[in-house]
């Protein structure tokens, strides 16, 4: 079985060569009726299954076949100055990055919403929902409001959001909420993207729904930046920096995750790629555990020698090493795991995998 390299306390892992699963989405889109302003009423619905390597084909437990997506919206309305309307459970405003599949900025949900209302060049947007997991214990209200479209600077533009969760009626539970701001620009062939995010109390999770036990005094800080683009014919990459602190009332679950990243292309020819990731996390408690990843994958490109082209099918291998604390929070935390002294590697702290890897949408 393929052993996959994760930090504990860590948000996200690079994913080049190290994906132990299986993941599919199947979408699709109806168009229900058409007005004669031309704004359009449709049912969007996307099937998504996910399958650990090595486990039983039943889609239970980690292992799921689910509606990620069942929707009604109602599609550029001409009282409303273009915007949309949508009700049901949806994909929406996932802002990630796509080397560490990171989504830092999310307000997927089910519930409803209001969809790019513009006034005064500027684009406002509302949900409303109740769950942003389905695997959600039980549902918590919670509010988004986003503004985009500021135009800050020459090819440059702002978004601010903020998510406010309500008190649920349960004990010791608190209201809280998240901010986000993100700026966007374009330097020449490159695309720079800068986000600051904070929260309180539920609103830790920082777009997500968070703990609703944590309280005003609990609080989380994170900061993202990440830059990508076709440097040249040939050469292209992305690469991304992150850190996050979380500040709470109790100190033992205080912590620090730092992240840095780079996947290097170079397209040969037009159809085969060289391609590497390297990537770092370290998660600073009362000690730092840390975790360095490398891949290195020759890669079949068909459709191109862009960063973002597809399909690609690697060949890959991936080494990792890890200090000597994430093993012992793995032993903690998560016995068995990759990184444990009880996982595949034993009591090293170094391992490698090799493997076959495809990507592909359209």
């Amino acid at each position: 079985t393929q052993s996959c390299f994760f930090l504990d306390g860590a948000k996200s892992k690079y994913r080049l060569g190290n994906e132990c699963e299986q993941y599919v989405e199947l979408t699709g889109t109806q168009e229900l009726y058409k007005f004669k302003d031309n704004s359009t009423v449709a049912l969007k619905g996307t099937l998504a299954l996910l399958q650990d390597f090595g486990d039983d084909k039943d889609f239970s437990g980690n292992n799921y076949a689910k509606w990620a997506e069942a929707y009604l919206m109602w599609n550029n309305i001409s009282y409303l100055n273009g915007a949309n309307v949508w009700a049901g459970r949806r994909f929406y405003n996932r802002n990630d990055i796509h080397i560490s599949d990171f989504y830092y900025w999310n307000q997927s949900a089910t519930g409803f919403g209001i969809d790019n209302f513009k006034y005064n060049d500027l684009y406002y947007s509302y949900v409303f929902s109740r769950k942003d997991d389905v695997f959600q214990d039980k549902p918590v209200n919670r509010h988004d409001i986003t503004v985009s479209g500021f135009n800050t600077n020459p090819n440059g533009t702002l978004s601010v959001g903020v998510s406010y969760i309500p008190k649920i009626d349960e004990p010791d539970s608190h209201s809280g909420t998240s901010f986000s701001v993100q700026h966007k620009q374009k330097l020449g062939k490159l695309n720079n993207t800068l986000a600051f995010q904070y929260g309180y109390g539920p609103g830790t999770g920082l777009s997500y729904t968070g703990d609703t036990s944590l309280s005003s005094k609990d609080k989380s800080w994170r900061v993202v930046e990440f830059i990508d683009g076709q440097i040249t014919e040939n050469f292209s990459a992305q690469a991304e920096l992150i850190y996050q602190k979380d500040e709470r009332e109790e100190a033992s679950n205080e912590q620090e995750w730092y992240s840095v990243g780079v996947r290097p292309v170079y397209a040969l020819n037009d159809q085969f790629k060289l391609v590497g990731e390297l990537g770092f996390d370290a998660v600073k408690r009362d000690k730092t555990a840390t975790l360095t990843k490398l891949t290195f994958a020759p890669t079949w490109s068909p459709k191109g020698k862009g960063f973002w082209d597809r399909p690609e099918f690697r060949l890959y291998y991936t080494y990792a090493i890890w200090n000597k604390e994430a093993q012992e929070r793995a032993d903690l935390n998560n016995a068995g795991s990759t990184l444990s002294s009880t996982g595949n590697f034993g009591t090293s702290r170094n391992g490698s995998n090799f493997g076959l890897q495809v990507e592909y949408w359209w």
